[in-house]
């Protein structure tokens, strides 16, 4: 018969919810008391037993991963360049979906999860900086995107707001004039569409182009928020000869509803991207984007967060990432 939680509570003299707490590496146990739940484990033969010698050892191997949904593609490819980058250096990942939800991406910071790796690379949306701080206890922490930016924090950063500017230049040194953004708000300053949309406008300004907030049109980051924001806007009867998505999903989403409605691609409306996934090389005609550097934001931050997990402190670091222009068949 399995050994069960409830035969080493007995065998230590604690609780159940002590074994628990010894198990997920709860902070605040007496070492007397810990000891004898993890030479009960051992005894035992729990199955948690590896758990137990990371916890002798203070060392999983295992870096954590929090991301928003791995069905954005971005992320999905990311989080595959972390597991190679982590892999070489001797490491593995365990990765975790917060669905933009506070409550999941606190139990992320908190939680069992947490208690498994040895630190923590983290694309937070729905926390802020003190709230991150808060709940991330002792291990380290390096955080991906820029939805949170904060001095105290170690993060590996996109040029968004540069190569935002680089894609809006090229589609204006292409002749065009009247470029739509998707995926964005007006007014927008912070955060990952927030420098994207600034980046647009500083290039429309070095260009004497003048901004026109009814190009701004809001839509959720994937395919099908892309398709529709497209939609609203050659039915609200604004001009426009190019889009910019602010990421690949929402501008391979406009290109399937342009071509849909009978557009000429570039012929009539250029369509560009940010991210350069897989698929922009595929998609008909295949997609121009920015490549964000994203094997390199893999590669900096699993060696960043290793440096900090073997003791190496120093300042708060946060290097960004080059990029680099993809020019291709959507907006030549």
């Amino acid at each position: 018969m399995a050994v069960t939680m409830n035969d080493v509570a007995r065998a230590a003299g604690v609780s159940l919810k002590t074994v628990s707490n010894v198990i997920n590496n709860y902070e605040f146990i007496r070492p007397t008391t810990k000891q004898r739940v993890l030479d009960a484990i051992d005894e035992l033969g729990y199955e948690a037993n590896l758990t137990a010698r990371s916890l002798r050892s203070g060392k999983t191997s295992m870096l954590g991963l929090v991301l928003a949904d791995l069905n954005i593609p971005y992320y999905a490819e990311l989080a595959s360049d972390v597991m190679k980058a982590a892999w070489q250096r001797g490491y593995r990942v365990l990765v975790e979906q917060s669905g933009n939800e506070a409550s999941h991406e606190r139990a992320a910071l908190q939680g069992q999860f947490r208690s498994l790796t040895d630190g923590l690379l983290f694309i937070p949306l729905a926390l802020d900086a003190d709230q991150i701080i808060e709940s991330a206890g002792k291990k380290p922490l390096v955080l991906l995107g820029e939805f949170v930016q904060d001095p105290r924090l170690d993060m590996v950063l996109i040029r968004n707001l540069d190569a935002a500017a680089a894609v809006t230049t090229h589609l204006l040194s292409a002749g065009r004039r009247r470029l739509a953004v998707l995926g964005a708000h007006d007014g927008d300053t912070t955060g990952t569409g927030g420098l994207r949309l600034t980046g647009y406008k500083a290039a429309l300004a070095a260009a004497g182009v003048e901004y026109d907030p009814a190009l701004v049109v809001p839509c959720d980051w994937r395919r099908d928020g892309g398709a529709e924001a497209i939609g609203r806007l050659l039915d609200s009867g604004v001009d426009f000869d190019a889009v910019f998505g602010l990421n690949d999903a929402v501008a391979l989403g406009a290109l399937h509803a342009l071509l849909v409605r009978g557009m000429k691609v570039p012929e009539e409306i250029a369509v560009a991207g940010f991210d350069d996934i897989d698929e922009a090389r595929f998609s008909s005609p295949s997609l121009t984007t920015v490549a964000p550097g994203r094997t390199e934001i893999a590669e900096r931050a699993v060696d960043l967060l290793i440096q900090r997990i073997e003791g190496k402190g120093g300042a708060v670091e946060q290097p960004e990432a080059a990029f680099s222009l993809r020019v291709r068949q959507s907006a030549p």
